[in-house]
């Protein structure tokens, strides 16, 4: 059994797909003439637009649009005359358009990590994902259509990039596994060590997303728990579908009040879709975590007037800043602890670091106008 980190609630059992990162090896390809090079380069950055275009809208229909806003703006930095004239200028100094790409990439995902800001730093990961499809185009390299899956795959892979993400078919994807990264499906599971290697192409697998637990080739008698659970789970989930909507109302007819908690604000959706009256609890320590500095008094007012627009005026509790000895955000520099729920945390913490928390209380204040914060 192998075991990793449970992130999308959900059983899946299915026969595996695992996508290795192919060879993008471009040593071999001998360079020809400035003008052939240069042919190559724009009809590789025309066919990535073209399926990147493509990929936008089928990710519109099936996940929304903030989801295709990642891929549009990989046709905007693509389109951009800098970048592009860059390539040239290496494939003018003897490169071959594969070591033009290789060269610009490398340097705009240095320039981005280097930044000490978060939103910059993951356009560093849009930028190798920008140079992967290239080097493939250019290479002639297939990798999996993800698309195209058989029903009932286990998707596997070290991440997942947003191109990759885009062309996920939910409907024929029972889990997804990942050695490190963050996705929602049916049942996801991240940070299983070399799960690449552990698992094979065509290897049955039962996934349990509650608990993060993956059984490689189960038993029949695993096999049918597995499925006993996910029928159990489905449909107790379908069981909830009817009261979607209704006044929320005990039997002796006291009105009570079904509000959701949320860690990021697109969960706010989630407590939308569900009939949530209100949000009981805005995590907003998840806004500090997996990072390397602090959100901006910018990032937070967007995600928390983003969640109080959505509401329309319902109640929205924003929790403060809730960090202690037991989250590990390195750049907050706070201190191991025995007890690290009765410590140095939460408002003695943001008491103590004044200037951190009034940028929250302004950004709480900003955000307040567009609903009903408290």
């Amino acid at each position: 059994m192998l075991k990793g980190i449970g992130a999308s609630q959900g059983y899946g059992i299915g026969n595996a797909v695992v996508i290795n990162d192919a060879s993008l090896d471009y040593k071999h390809i001998k360079y020809t003439s400035a003008d052939e090079e240069k042919e190559r380069l724009q009809k590789a950055v025309d066919s990535f637009i073209k399926e990147t275009r493509q990929l936008v809208q089928d990710v519109k229909k099936s996940a929304g649009d903030k989801e295709a806003e990642i891929l549009e703006g990989h046709i905007v930095m693509l389109s951009d005359p800098f970048m592009l004239s860059q390539m040239q200028d290496n494939i003018d100094s003897g490169s071959v358009a594969e070591k033009a790409v290789d060269t610009v990439c490398s340097m705009f995902i240095d320039m981005f990590s280097g930044v000490d800001d978060e939103l910059t730093q993951q356009r560093a990961s849009d930028v190798k994902d920008i140079k992967d499809s290239l080097l493939r185009i250019l290479l002639g390299v297939n990798s999996v259509d993800i698309s195209k899956v058989a029903k009932g795959s286990v998707l596997i892979a070290k991440d997942f990039t947003p191109s990759m993400t885009g062309q996920i078919n939910k409907e024929n994807v029972s889990a997804i596994l990942t050695e490190v990264g963050g996705i929602t499906s049916h049942s996801a599971v991240l940070s299983i060590n070399k799960v690449c290697e552990e698992i094979k192409n065509g290897d049955l697998v039962a996934v349990d997303g509650f608990k993060g637990k993956v059984i490689v080739s189960p038993t029949d008698d695993e096999i049918k728990e597995f499925e006993k659970k996910q029928e159990d789970y489905l449909k107790d989930k379908e069981s909830l579908k009817q009261y979607f909507g209704k006044p929320t109302v005990t039997k002796s007819g006291i009105k009570k009040a079904v509000y959701g908690n949320i860690g990021k604000a697109e969960d706010v959706q989630n407590v939308l879709q569900n009939s949530g009256e209100g949000i009981g609890l805005f995590r907003t320590e998840f806004l500090f975590m997996d990072r390397q500095s602090e959100p901006s008094e910018e990032e937070q007012f967007e995600a928390y007037s983003t969640v109080a627009k959505a509401m329309d005026g319902k109640e929205v509790i924003i929790r403060t800043l809730d960090v202690g000895g037991d989250k590990d955000i390195p750049y907050l520099n706070i201190e191991k602890e025995d007890n690290p729920f009765l410590g140095h945390r939460a408002i003695r913490y943001c008491l103590d670091n004044k200037e951190l928390f009034k940028k929250q209380l302004r950004a709480l204040l900003r955000a307040a106008v567009y609903g009903n914060i408290k």
